[in-house]
């Protein structure tokens, strides 16, 4: 006996039917190595078909590339193919020019990365010098700080935070895992004497290796 064709809410789901998890990975990965930058979920769920599950397919991505020679890492909330870190020097060119970040520009940079969301009037709080627009446009410029919210206090100030191009630089999945103190002192981004001021100082205005930008 023939099956009857399908109707109503049955006919529509086998319309819809979402393609089989090992085609969703391939479209992930697709997705991934074509971009530039690194991919939020959303947006690859918004670019595959209909009843896809891009954090699924990820997640069995995740576990396909260890111990390969790219990893599939998170940045942020969006995620990104990137080298093996035991593999990083096989991609250092013979030449490279180092153009390093003023004084100004490291502090405020830390400060924000430390203390974010924060005001500039905070910034120069910790500081203890007044911030000019020119070492903000410059972060601004190297898309590694944007715009935060406004501050429901008096005057709306606006905040500032680190970017998903920040972390990505650094290779951090997020900005709690930037290293504390007693790291940058065992990495030699700190001098282990004293320092005059705060920690937060201390750490701000030590980092000049850590923020130095390749181009």
């Amino acid at each position: 006996m023939s099956r009857p064709p399908e109707t109503g809410d049955d006919a529509e789901g086998s319309l819809f039917e979402a393609p089989p998890a090992a085609e969703q990975e391939r479209m992930v990965e697709a997705i991934l190595f074509a971009s530039a930058e690194p991919v939020r979920v959303a947006e690859m769920n918004a670019r595959m078909p209909h009843g896809c599950d891009a954090g699924r397919a990820l997640e069995a991505l995740v576990r396909r590339y260890e111990g390969r020679g790219v990893h599939l890492v998170r940045v942020g909330e969006a995620w990104a193919f990137r080298t093996a870190p035991d593999l990083g020097f096989l991609m250092q060119k013979e030449t490279v020019e180092m153009r390093k970040l003023s004084r100004a520009a490291i502090e405020t940079l830390a400060i924000i990365a430390y203390h974010q969301p924060v005001t500039r009037a905070e910034i120069e709080e910790i500081r203890g010098v007044s911030v000019s627009r020119g070492t903000v446009d410059q972060l601004l410029d190297l898309e590694w700080i944007r715009f935060g919210r406004r501050r429901m206090t008096p005057g709306r100030p606006v905040t500032y935070v680190v970017t998903e191009a920040f972390l990505d630089h650094f290779g951090l999945e997020s900005a709690r895992d930037l290293p504390g103190l007693r790291e940058l002192r065992a990495a030699g981004l700190l001098d282990n004497r004293p320092m005059p001021g705060s920690e937060d100082e201390d750490a701000a205005e030590a980092q000049g290796e850590m923020f130095e930008d390749e181009s």
